[in-house]
C-alpha cells in the first residue's frame, strides 16, 4: 500500500485482500462462514471469525467486516475515522443502526456440514445426528464404528476438524439454539433435553461458544422470531 492508502472490505471482500498477500501475518475477519476456507488458504493470516469489524495491517490501514448486516459497522467506523465520532453517531441514529457489539459468534451455525469421503465416520455423522442427546455419546460412536477408540478418534477428527467430543457439544448447542428462539422452556429443561445433567456446565460452554449466555441468546433471538412471526 504505497502512499499510506485504507482499504476496506465487508464479507467476501476479504477474499480479494487475501489473494492479493495483503493479509498474511495480520488479524482479519470476514462473514464467519468464510473463515475456515482462507484460513486452509492462507495460514498466515490469523482469521477472527468471532468479530464483526477488524482493523490491522500496517498503519492500521486494513479494515475488514464480517458478515452481512456489519457492513454498517465498517460505514460507522470509516465516518468516525475520517470525520468524527459526531458525525457517526449522527448517522447510526438517522438511519437506525445498531452496532454489533456482541460480535458474529451468536449467529454463526456451530455445527459442521456433513462429510461423506469417510464412509465409517458418515455413519457416525448420521447416528450421532438422532442420538447426541443420550449418555456417553462418544463412547456409543465408538461402537457404531466398529473400530478401536483411538482410531476412531483419529479418523473423526481428520473427516471433521472436530474431535467426538467437540462434534457432539456443537450439536446439542445447536440444537439448544432452536428450542431457545422457538419456546419459553426453563434453561435448565432445555439443557436436560439436548443431554446436559447440569445446567450450570451447559450454561458456561454456551456462553463460551455463542458469546451469549442462554439467556441473553433467548432475549435476542426468540425476541426477534416472535416479531417476524407476529409482526406489529
Amino acid at each position: 500500500m504505497p502512499g499510506g492508502a485504507t482499504i476496506a472490505a465487508s464479507c467476501s471482500g476479504t477474499f480479494l485482500l487475501a489473494e492479493a498477500g495483503l493479509l498474511d501475518g495480520h488479524d482479519a475477519t470476514t462473514h464467519w462462514a468464510f473463515c475456515d476456507p482462507i484460513s486452509r488458504r492462507h495460514p498466515r493470516i490469523r482469521m477472527r471469525p468471532q468479530s464483526a469489524l477488524v482493523v490491522s495491517g500496517e498503519g492500521q490501514r486494513l479494515i475488514m467486516a464480517g458478515g452481512g448486516a456489519s457492513w454498517a459497522d465498517l460505514a460507522l467506523y470509516l465516518i468516525a475515522r475520517l470525520a468524527g465520532i459526531e458525525h457517526a453517531m449522527q448517522t447510526a441514529r438517522v438511519n437506525v443502526i445498531d452496532w454489533h457489539a456482541i460480535g458474529q459468534q451468536p449467529f454463526a451455525h456451530l455445527s459442521r456440514s456433513r462429510q461423506v469421503e469417510d464412509a465409517v465416520i458418515a455413519r457416525c455423522q448420521v447416528w450421532i445426528a438422532e442420538h447426541y442427546h443420550e449418555p456417553a455419546p462418544v463412547a456409543a460412536m465408538v461402537r457404531q464404528s466398529e473400530l478401536p477408540e483411538r482410531t476412531f478418534k483419529r479418523r473423526f477428527e481428520k473427516a471433521t476438524g472436530l474431535s467426538p467430543l467437540e462434534y457432539v457439544h456443537t450439536l446439542r448447542l445447536e440444537e439448544a439454539k432452536q428450542m431457545l428462539e422457538a419456546g419459553d422452556a426453563p434453561v435448565e429443561a432445555i439443557a436436560n433435553a439436548v443431554g446436559y445433567e447440569d445446567a450450570g456446565f451447559f450454561g458456561r460452554l454456551f456462553k463460551r461458544k455463542v458469546n451469549l449466555s442462554p439467556v441473553q441468546y433467548r432475549r435476542r433471538f426468540g425476541a426477534m422470531r416472535k416479531a417476524l412471526v407476529e409482526p406489529r
